[in-house]
């Protein structure tokens, strides 16, 4: 995914709650590729996204924290507070939830500059912080090796 990016000449960037930067350590552990990717985004709490990815409260208090809307805002941010011309959000209830909130369930929004946006809703289920992490960044991966390689 890296090379791609590399090929691409595209600078990739991250906007992560619930994997707390594991995207983004991922993407700077790969030694000769690294420079591809500008900055990431640990934007834990709401005020952080309102803050740091210019996220409107008022709709992460409409739609929540966790949802289509919000992982769309985050990614539009990343791209407008970096470099990149790619950047993936990643929101989600890794667990335990709250009582009115689905653990497992993650959203995730990929912008590309050049072409669209694209959103993936997951429900990992019960499995675990670390489960639900780990499950997390695959799609990640594969959402900004999509986006990269032009759905292909």
């Amino acid at each position: 995914m890296l090379q791609l990016a590399e090929d691409a000449g595209v600078m990739l960037a991250t906007a992560e709650s619930c994997t707390g930067g594991l995207l983004a350590a991922l993407l700077t552990d790969v030694e000769g590729l690294s420079h591809s990717f500008d900055r990431g985004f640990v934007t834990y709490s709401s005020q952080a996204k309102c803050d740091m990815l210019d996220c409107d409260a008022g709709m992460i208090e409409d739609c929540g924290a966790v949802s289509r809307d919000t992982a769309e805002a985050m990614a539009k941010g990343a791209i407008a507070r970096s470099n990149a011309k790619v950047a993936l959000s990643i929101t989600g209830f890794a667990g335990p939830a709250g009582d009115d909130d689905e653990e497992g369930l993650v959203h995730f929004a990929c912008h590309n500059e050049d072409t669209s946006i694209s959103h993936r809703e997951e429900h990992f289920g019960a499995i675990g912080r670390d489960g639900v992490r780990i499950k997390a960044l695959r799609t990640a991966l594969d959402m900004m090796r999509e986006s990269l390689d032009g759905g292909n």
